[in-house]
């Protein structure tokens, strides 16, 4: 009989998946329910590592967007 994963293992798993998909909104979300989770405990190295690449990649398209529509007006 096979144990269920953790919810924070879980999250973290679909995480990644969303990474090589290059979902970095739903990434953004999973790491968001991970630290959530975490309460009083820290992320680890790989947590840390997911939930700033998830970030980086979201507001990195954002400030991309800016420029352009800057550049129209």
């Amino acid at each position: 009989m096979a144990v269920a994963p953790s919810a924070r293992k879980e999250n973290v798993y679909m995480a990644k998946l969303a990474e090589q998909a290059q979902k970095y909104e739903e990434m953004v979300e999973f790491m968001e329910k991970v630290s959530a989770a975490v309460k009083s405990k820290e992320l680890t190295i790989e947590e840390r590592n997911l939930l700033s690449v998830a970030y980086k990649n979201v507001i990195g398209a954002r400030r991309a967007l800016w420029r352009i529509i800057s550049s129209i007006e």
